[in-house]
């Protein structure tokens, strides 16, 4: 008789053989071959994708001035080649400089000691009645209890990123910021290197070169990571993965 836990474990296992044994059978047909690069498509169609809302602020009319230039809302005078709409392009300069010091030591000790006796009249009819000679009502119950805890942890992290990647707006929200995207896979020999940028930024922040910092995208998503024969083998295989997750020890 197969308990319940252990069946969900084995349908589980076997769940798991059988998508891994999907991935394996893409992969046989792929020995030999490079990894693909994906073809270029609009990331508004992809899935999981969903438009930006942000709190903007109550919509301006446009208006001219008479015997001016000058339109109301417009944030500079002469026009430059920095995006501003949809569709238009910007190079986003990636710079990650993280380093992260953490050491922490925590220690506790309790020590209770208790008693319960009885005395007088009342001890002295326990001690004939109830409590066997040579034992005493005034030292009914006694309870010690003692406590240590020592905790220690530390955390040393130290991590750097520097690069470049050209995005594409996506969204013009009603305030002015743009909402933009950014894809670049690169593959040497069997590997291939990709790198995601996505954020909100301030047109005032694109300098005049269209180039634009990560440390002033706002909501910024920066993913860099890669596929291919190496990081597959930098990865557990499936049933470990499965077991690691199952296994409650």
């Amino acid at each position: 008789m197969i308990s319940k836990s252990r069946f969900a474990l084995l349908a589980s296992c076997a769940l798991a053989a059988a998508a891994g044994g999907c991935g394996a059978a893409d992969r046989l047909s792929q020995i030999g071959q490079p990894p693909a690069l994906n073809a270029i498509q609009d990331p508004t169609t992809t899935a999981g994708y969903r438009p930006v809302q942000m709190p903007m602020p109550e919509p301006q009319q446009a208006h001219y001035n008479p015997n001016s230039l000058w339109r109301s809302g417009n944030r500079a005078f002469f026009e430059d080649q920095r995006a501003k709409q949809v569709g238009d392009i910007l190079t986003v300069v990636v710079t990650i400089k993280d380093k992260a010091q953490f050491d922490n030591t925590t220690e506790r000790s309790r020590e209770d000691s208790s008693s319960t006796g009885a005395g007088g009249a009342l001890g002295n009819a326990i001690d004939t009645i109830f409590l066997p000679a040579g034992d005493n009502a005034s030292d009914l119950a006694s309870v010690d209890s003692s406590s240590d805890f020592t905790g220690k942890g530390k955390v040393d992290r130290e991590e750097t990123l520097e690069t470049a990647v050209a995005a594409v707006v996506l969204q013009v929200l009603p305030n002015g910021n743009l909402v933009i995207e950014g894809r670049q896979e690169v593959r040497v020999n069997f590997e291939v290197r990709e790198l995601v940028v996505a954020g909100i930024v301030r047109p005032e922040d694109i300098s005049s070169e269209n180039t634009i910092v990560s440390e002033k995208i706002a909501e910024a998503r920066i993913g860099y990571g890669g596929r291919g024969q190496i990081t597959d083998v930098q990865q557990p295989r499936y049933g470990s993965q499965v077991m690691d997750v199952l296994l409650p020890f």
